[in-house]
């Protein structure tokens, strides 16, 4: 069992398909047995059977297996249904800086004993696809009532560029518990306590096949590349797997991390 300093909040980087879910119930009570996490935060943004959004069930299952929070990307409306079960359930979180007029809410509140910790899910715009307003200004008006109910703030920051992720890390730095990257699905090896108090990842990693192409299969990814032109991507079955992620130790009284450590594992049993 790792030393357990403060709060704990264990994060999972990105759900891809069946793969995903798998390896996530596998080994959520090992993980909640070794690190003794006070919550569990998960991106499902990719944990639909194509790879693309999330639905219902898919939401109802990984909150039955113990997830506190959901947080999710650019992909949050990939399945038809998610905007209307958005509104239903509180604990799915889709980025902050989308249009107000999108359904569903982008902070969320878990109660830790006699601690309350906010989650907050924002999307970076350098090199993604969507028209979203500025991360860096939607986070500075989040706080100013975040911080009114609690000190211990962490951040899901689902961007491509790693310099946006860093920017952001130094620009919250002191004013967050932690910052987790997610989205490139690959998981970096950055992670620290930044001068001010904040922990800082730039991507948690994801949870797929170990040998795809961030957990989709390589053959129509590559033609895509060589070709330029459309190819469907299918999620990639094979084993082995891998979950990848994070924890954050927090003290309670002050909101300031005192210490990230990065978790990979990985699976060699097939679905």
């Amino acid at each position: 069992m790792h030393n357990k300093k403060g709060l704990r909040i264990l994060f999972v980087g990105d759900l891809v398909g069946a793969p995903g879910r798998v390896m996530l119930e596998r080994w959520l009570p090992k993980l909640r047995e070794e690190y003794q996490p006070d919550g569990i935060i998960v991106n499902g943004e990719n944990v639909a059977t194509n790879g693309r959004g999330i639905s219902r069930r898919r939401a109802q299952a990984l909150l039955a297996m113990g997830v506190d929070f959901i947080t999710t990307g650019n992909h949050i409306w990939d399945q038809r249904e998610t905007a209307a079960y958005i509104f239903e359930e509180e604990r799915l979180l889709r980025p902050a800086n989308f249009p107000s007029s999108c359904p569903g809410k982008s902070v969320g509140f878990l109660t830790c004993g006699e601690s309350t910790v906010a989650i907050i899910n924002l999307q970076g715009r350098t090199l993604m696809r969507d028209s979203l307003e500025c991360p860096f200004r939607s986070m500075e008006t989040i706080l100013t009532y975040v911080k009114t109910r609690t000190n211990i703030i962490f951040l899901d920051f689902h961007a491509e560029a790693t310099s946006e992720k860093s920017a952001m890390g130094s620009f919250l730095d002191g004013q967050v518990s932690g910052i987790v990257g997610t989205h490139t699905h690959v998981q970096t090896a950055d992670e620290r306590v930044l001068p001010g108090g904040t922990a800082f990842i730039s991507d948690l990693g994801s949870v797929c096949s170990v040998n795809s192409c961030i957990g989709f299969t390589k053959g129509p990814i590559i033609q895509r590349y060589l070709t330029q032109m459309p190819s469907r991507f299918e999620v990639d079955q094979d084993p082995p797997y891998v979950l990848s992620g994070a924890y954050i130790d927090v003290d309670r009284k002050t909101g300031q991390a005192i210490a990230i450590e990065r978790i990979k594992i990985i699976d060699q049993n097939a679905i």
